[in-house]
């Protein structure tokens, strides 16, 4: 686990960055938290996977849409029977349990504020 930004242990964070570390978005991500002493705890992807609970969480609140990154490297790579295979939500999210690096990244979770991706602007706004 990466160790969080600012606070005294654990449970000061209200916030949960979900991602891989090598991933470039997730690390401007934590630069940026950082940077703006926002504490978070992450929960990385590789060492420890999804839960299907989380997923449709995810789902219910935003769309599963919203975070199945198409447009990232694992996606392109997939076999075309895999890809025509997706016809309903529970096939994208099953998909995406197994190929936790087509969520997009990093997905930020603090208390009613959920958001796929890094944008200073937003991070701002519902940071800060």
């Amino acid at each position: 686990m990466i160790p969080a930004a600012v606070g005294e242990n654990k449970s000061d964070y209200n916030m949960k960055v979900y991602g891989i570390t090598n991933c470039n978005t997730v690390k401007k991500a934590l630069d940026w938290f950082k940077a703006n002493n926002v504490p978070y705890e992450f929960h990385d992807f590789k060492k420890l996977g999804v839960s299907t609970e989380k997923l449709n969480e995810w789902d219910e609140k935003a769309g599963y849409e919203k975070f199945m990154n198409k447009q990232g490297l694992t996606w392109k790579q997939l076999d075309p029977a895999v890809k025509e295979s997706i016809k309903t939500k529970n096939d994208a999210l099953h998909l995406l349990q197994q190929k936790t690096s087509m969520i997009k990244r990093p997905v930020i979770e603090k208390e009613d504020f959920l958001f796929f991706g890094f944008d200073e602007a937003v991070y701002s706004k519902e940071l800060l």
